[in-house]
């Protein structure tokens, strides 16, 4: 395929997302002259335009894409007419009856290749692997599987060694008790030398805030909540480490290549760890506050050395 256009459909959460960089990434390499784009939620999709992985994005609205969803619905103009510019349409939708399948095919002459909403926990594959293997339709076999970002760091660097705490995620079942996250940053501002950052979206303000409030050294901790993701990216990529749950915002760390420690609950995390080979799975057992403060400080601690390297 020497010219043309190739669109990849993916929504979901942040991590989902960023499991499915390797895809762009690959047909990248594959095809560097073919125009690339990727359809998804903005905030997210944001991060494959920023990385240089796709040349554009557009929203995923639900409202005109919803007629594609219908047997033989009423296609928006704009959106059918966006359909039938690409050769190529790689689709994570869930599309288990075929209908959009059968909808783009009313309108485009595009060869769609489904890919897998979601990928099966049952499977012995991490799930960006999983998210991979559609790309063997194009004749693209052993493409890289880690997902990565690459972000300028922020100007100015940051001045000390920095460690990114992310006390959130998208679901409480995976989240460790606040009052572990408050013990542990008080021992990190007792026992090391480490600034510390708080990040988070707006929803975690208050959890945030209450972390950072109350401590002997309240100039050692910063708040960065709220920020674009693709900014975040680049702040992430500034720091000497991270620590969080099973979240996206933990596989925006790891895609921008710095080292962490992921307090990991009732997922699979054969599937769904973070894919990077400097990021490492503490299980917390079906109660995650049955990991210790002790604990998790004794395995950052044991690794710091090698970070600030």
């Amino acid at each position: 395929m020497s010219q043309g256009k190739i669109l990849v459909i993916r929504g979901g959460a942040i991590g989902d997302f960023i499991l499915t960089l390797p895809v762009m990434a690959a047909l990248r390499r594959q095809f560097p002259d073919l125009r690339l784009e990727v359809l998804g939620y903005p905030h997210i999709a944001a991060l494959a335009e920023a990385g240089g992985w796709v040349d554009a994005m557009r929203s995923i609205d639900s409202r005109p894409l919803a007629g594609f969803f219908a047997r033989g619905g009423d296609l928006n103009f704009e959106l059918a007419s966006y359909f039938a510019e690409f050769h190529v349409i790689f689709s994570y939708l869930y599309d288990p009856d075929e209908i959009f399948r059968t909808n783009l095919a009313r309108i485009s002459k595009a060869q769609v290749i489904q890919g897998p909403h979601r990928p099966q926990e049952d499977r012995d594959m991490h799930a960006a692997e999983q998210l991979l293997e559609p790309l063997q339709r194009l004749a693209i076999f052993d493409a890289e599987s880690q997902p990565r970002l690459k972000f300028a760091p922020p100007s100015p660097a940051l001045s000390t060694p920095t460690l990114a705490l992310h006390p959130g995620s998208g679901s409480e079942r995976k989240n460790w008790p606040e009052s572990n996250w408050r013990e542990f940053i008080r021992r990190l501002l007792t026992e090391t030398p480490l600034s510390l950052v708080l990040v988070g979206g707006e929803a975690e303000g208050a959890r945030l805030e209450r972390l950072a409030s109350g401590h002997h050294s309240p100039e050692r901790i910063r708040l960065r909540r709220g920020l674009p993701l693709p900014q975040l990216g680049a702040f992430l990529s500034g720091c000497t480490g991270f620590v969080g749950h099973d979240s996206g915002i933990s596989h925006l760390a790891a895609a921008v290549g710095i080292p962490g420690l992921v307090i990991w609950g009732p997922t699979n995390a054969r599937v769904w760890r973070p894919h990077s080979d400097r990021f490492v799975v503490l299980p917390a057992g079906p109660e995650l506050a049955d990991l210790t403060v002790e604990s998790l400080l004794t395995s950052l601690l044991s690794r710091l050395p090698t970070w600030q390297l």
